[in-house]
């Protein structure tokens, strides 16, 4: 059978099924953990919020989306992918529902904690979905699953819309609601994946936890988890703050905000996809340099000064706008390059050390919109925010330049060991 032939077979039948109800699924999840980012901004207004609190309210989603990613994870290899990821939607569902009642700050930072459950989704979907592809195809499925990231773009659409008609309390609603009937769908139209079938029609023991977190002790993971944290920590952050930036810097109103920061949403999505591809064809290793180095160049421009702030080098809006576009392309190819590695260098240990890497990234995702904040109340400069992700860019581009120049040393003088 050709290459092609094999490749066409791989996305049909079962492993088609899971990979794009799953991929559905995780878009409605993805809509429903960036819900703040268009309602956050109405609850703002109506309590009165600084920089920072509204920070904190967009963020907390991410927060427990980001813890629970290692737990779900790990629940995920022992229980399987389909039960663990149908109670998460529910469980999610109810909270989103409940946080149309909430009427204090306090209330809704408590919903907010059950929102985020919809963010811990994706290390439940990549346990998931991977077993069902051969090691060269997953990049181009995991790819294509964590394009579910375009939910965001789906809640900057449709909810400024909703929330002028009907108000926040309907947005928050029917989003429950549409992830309440994804999780039935979910749980009647796939099967468990391949892995844990065989698990347990073995009767294979689960790990001790110390097992299961044995490659935590590899500062390889942990430099995977920095990429992550700024692949899709920086990219969930500036999902969330994008329409308050454009509504504060520019003078957009809400609903022009979130389509134009859907513009942004849309291409750190959907070409995710296209990542897994260029990783399975290129390497993941390649497809890293050039997120990082285009990054840098991208957010050092996005650090100069608007223009409507009076500043002689100051970026108009449609410098913005490209750039932003641009930083959303490649840090989408980022996203699915550090998940390619993943499956390659710890099979056994999917779960676990794909949750942790998401957990950090999720982590990002949390404290990057209250650093955003925090540092647009003490500096009074909005473009801070692109001025703190870019020392994050360097140090990254920088510690994986050093890392692959050790490996490389260690396997020159190990074939020259071996020549000799």
């Amino acid at each position: 059978m050709s290459s092609s032939k094999k490749s066409c077979s791989m996305y049909t039948g079962e492993p088609a099924k899971a990979l794009w109800i799953s991929t559905g699924a995780f878009t409605v999840c993805f809509a429903v953990w960036t819900i703040f980012a268009i309602i956050g901004v109405r609850i703002k207004q109506d309590l009165g919020l600084s920089e920072a609190q509204f920070g904190l309210l967009v963020g907390t989603p991410i927060l427990t989306g980001s813890v629970v990613r290692l737990v779900l994870g790990i629940w995920t290899g022992r229980y399987g992918g389909r039960l663990v990821y149908t109670l998460t939607m529910l469980a999610s569902a109810l909270a989103t529902f409940l946080l149309s009642y909430a009427t204090t700050y306090t209330e809704m930072l408590i919903a907010g904690l059950g929102v985020g459950l919809a963010g811990g989704s994706f290390a439940v979907g990549v346990a998931y979905v991977s077993p069902f592809f051969p090691p060269e195809r997953q990049g181009t499925a995991l790819g294509i699953f964590g394009a579910g990231n375009v939910g965001a773009a789906v809640t900057k659409f449709a909810a400024p819309f909703v929330l002028i008609a009907w108000g926040w309390q309907t947005v928050a609603e029917i989003w429950a609601l549409v992830l309440a009937a994804t999780a039935i769908i979910f749980w009647f139209s796939t099967t468990d994946d391949p892995a844990f079938r065989e698990r347990r029609n073995r009767g294979v023991v689960s790990k001790s936890l110390l097992q299961e977190f044995s490659p935590l002790k590899n500062i390889q993971v942990w430099r995977f988890s920095l990429y992550y944290f700024f692949a899709f920590g920086g990219f969930v952050a500036l999902s969330l703050w994008l329409p308050r930036y454009l509504v504060g810097v520019y003078g957009f109103d809400i609903a022009v905000a979130g389509m134009v920061a859907a513009a942004y949403s849309i291409p750190g999505s959907i070409f995710r996809a296209f990542g897994g591809m260029l990783s399975d064809r290129k390497g993941a290793r390649t497809v890293m340099y050039w997120m990082l180095g285009v990054s840098a160049v991208a957010t050092l421009i996005l650090s100069l000064p608007a223009a409507s702030e009076g500043h002689a080098f100051g970026i108009t809006p449609a410098v913005f706008i490209v750039t932003v576009f641009v930083l959303g392309f490649v840090m989408s190819l980022g996203k699915a390059a550090v998940y390619k590695h993943i499956p390659a260098y710890y099979p056994e240990n999917v779960g676990a050390v794909g949750g942790i890497v998401g957990m950090m990234g999720g982590v990002g995702g949390f404290l990057l919109p209250i650093a955003f904040g925090l540092l647009r109340d003490m500096t009074g400069l909005w473009s801070s925010c692109f001025l703190l992700l870019f020392a994050i860019v360097a140090i990254s581009l920088i510690w994986m330049h050093v890392s692959v120049a050790r490996m490389q040393r260690r396997a020159h003088s190990a074939t020259t060991t071996a020549t000799a």
